[in-house]
């Protein structure tokens, strides 16, 4: 779906100095349909790990028995944090199973956690991947569903093709063919559209599988994705919001009152989101102090804070035009 015609959105400002610009995507969608359309919004593109809460919405309704911090895991992009790696263990063993039974890729843990990780001797585990919250909620299904756990990635599983439906139901997107996600599940493609679309009715959701994610998610952001990562502050600034990064500058945002948001971000830089997404959220009435100064990769100089990331004219233009 990147295009060049998509529109700058965010900058970047080292001193007085503008020094890149970042371009992307943005909808935002309401119960009454779309209010926002920037660049390419109706083209399917990979969302990636944005769609990990409609996934966990898909095994909720096929047996998934988690609540609480491990099912916000389920539907986690994570840093392999202590909680994250316990986590993880305590879905496997309650099911019976183990890291053996998991066949996302092995990795290291990121950020901090890499430090102690290393010098405990480990080496790259399934265990540590930022998906394996993911993995470990997919056979732990498969076990409470009867099905095959040795095929559970393989996109005519029931698994599988159980998420795809769920994919299909909550965007309202006609998703197409799968391609092989970074840890090896099935990669799904959406509309940017249908991902905002999805993310406004599950955080919207009174009741079912929906609300359960959801509720998951609002309790225990630092399961759903790192106790350092930023979108702990959007859970924890903005009552009843849930949100998802994914890969490639991709972030997903639902409110109570079923509005969704989606961006992508055209060269694949997650730095860039966070001004698009402040200022959205700003535009949408929500902003405070923190949301105001969130900046987790800031541009500095000799090791100090020398610049700032900023929303484009464009975006504040149309944010302001949109009356959203």
């Amino acid at each position: 779906m990147v295009s060049s015609l998509d529109p700058a959105l965010a900058e970047v400002w080292r001193g007085e100095y503008l020094e890149a610009v970042h371009h992307g995507s943005v909808a935002i969608v309401g119960p009454d349909g779309v209010r926002l359309a920037l660049g390419s919004t109706t083209t399917p593109f990979l969302s990636r790990s944005a769609i990990k809460p409609i996934q966990a919405v898909a095994m909720l309704r096929n047996g998934l028995d988690l609540t609480g911090p491990h099912l916000a895991l389920a539907g986690a992009s994570h840093d392999g944090e202590p909680i994250h790696v316990d986590g993880a263990l305590t879905i496997l063993d309650g099911a019976g199973l183990s890291p053996a039974d998991l066949q996302n890729t092995p990795d290291f843990p990121s950020r901090e956690p890499l430090t102690a990780w290393l010098a405990a001797g480990r080496d790259k585990e399934t265990i540590a991947h930022n998906c394996s919250g993911k993995h470990s909620a997919m056979v732990r299904t498969c076990a409470r569903a009867g099905w095959p756990l040795h095929s559970y990635r393989d996109p005519a599983h029931p698994l599988q093709t159980a998420i795809r439906a769920e994919l299909a139901a909550q965007t309202g997107d006609n998703v197409g063919e799968s391609v092989v996600d970074g840890c090896g599940a099935p990669a799904f493609p959406t509309t940017l559209e249908g991902l905002a679309r999805a993310f406004g009715r599950i955080a919207g959701a009174t009741d079912g599988p929906e609300k359960q994610l959801a509720d998951a998610f609002r309790a225990h952001p630092e399961y759903a994705s790192g106790t350092k990562r930023d979108e702990v502050v959007y859970h924890r600034e903005v009552p009843g919001l849930i949100c998802k990064a994914g890969a490639e500058g991709i972030l997903a945002i639902g409110l109570p009152d079923g509005t969704g948001i989606a961006v992508k971000i055209s060269d694949g830089r997650h730095r860039a989101t966070v001004p698009v997404a402040v200022a959205i959220l700003k535009s949408l009435g929500h902003s405070t102090p923190a949301l105001e100064t969130l900046d987790p990769e800031p541009v500095l100089g000799h090791g100090e804070k020398v610049g700032h990331l900023a929303p484009s004219a464009a975006l504040l233009e149309a944010l302001d035009g949109s009356r959203i």
